[in-house]
């Protein structure tokens, strides 16, 4: 009997990175927070990165910091590789239908929402671009934390956009897996509309790599929204990041967490493949 295939070569899509080139597209003048030195990540660098570990394709976010709505850096690296990008935009709420078709048009998946810096008004406020975006099948994308879910989830769960939340719900680490915003979340699996990225550890562990405190979470993402409805991501280049992060220890430790290799396979490629659009 072979072996199985290791992370490292199987074919896999990156669902959480950031580009950030300030030297070409700079940045908003009003942005909260400017990334610089190792946190700016160019289209080019992070090419480099993916071909080293074998990522054929990743899903551009666009960042709130930074850029926020102004998508050109994001739009002008998926025209530059075409093929290996697709992009998640950050856009204003009152977005016209006609920008919408124009953003899908050049390989934008989805909108991002990020209640967790910006508050669940936001949000909530959003309910014609969450038709807009289901009628145009296009995905909703919202980053929470702590409890927030607890009263988004709801209205989440009522909206007939496929939503995928960020960086397993970024739970309270020392509450437990029974706290209402992350149990909140796993009922909206049930929805069968909802999909969840096994990703950013760092954001809520307590603990250096490789995470255990986050571990559970990660495993009762995965019972309930099934290998189906996860995806993989690394959040290069690491924002903000609490100690230093790099690539191959965060594949290294994606298959700690899921270490059955069709499971990779699945979480890494067919989902994503499926869910935001990858050819």
């Amino acid at each position: 009997m072979e072996p199985e295939m290791s992370v490292f070569e199987q074919d896999k899509i990156d669902c959480h990175c950031h580009i950030f080139d300030p030297a070409r597209f700079p940045y908003r003048e009003d942005t909260a927070y400017r990334p610089a030195q190792q946190e700016i990540g160019t289209a080019a660098q992070f090419i480099r990165v993916m071909d080293a570990y074998g990522v054929r394709h990743a899903l551009l976010v666009g960042p709130t910091s930074g850029y926020r709505t102004d998508n050109r850096c994001m739009l002008d690296a998926l025209q530059a590789y075409e093929g290996r990008f697709r992009g998640i935009a950050v856009v204003d709420n009152d977005i016209s239908r006609h920008e919408l078709i124009a953003l899908q048009r050049a390989g934008v998946a989805g909108v991002a929402f990020n209640p967790a810096m910006e508050g669940i008004e936001l949000v909530r406020d959003a309910g014609a671009l969450f038709a807009m975006l289901a009628d145009l099948g296009m995905v909703a994308q919202v980053q929470v934390c702590g409890d927030q879910m607890a009263v988004l989830g709801p209205w989440l769960a009522r909206q007939a956009a496929q939503v995928v939340i960020d960086h397993g719900g970024r739970p309270d680490i020392a509450a437990g897996v029974g706290q209402a915003g992350f149990q909140a979340l796993l009922k909206l699996a049930d929805s069968g509309r909802a999909s969840v990225k096994l990703s950013g550890w760092q954001k809520y562990s307590a603990k250096a790599h490789p995470y255990e405190d986050a571990w559970p979470y990660a495993d009762a993402l995965l019972r309930a929204f099934g290998p189906q409805h996860c995806v993989w991501g690394s959040d290069w280049p690491f924002l903000r990041a609490p100690e230093r992060l790099d690539y191959g220890p965060l594949l290294t430790l994606f298959e700690q967490i899921v270490p059955d290799a069709a499971t990779r396979r699945q979480i890494q490629w067919d989902t994503p493949r499926r869910l935001f659009g990858f050819e």
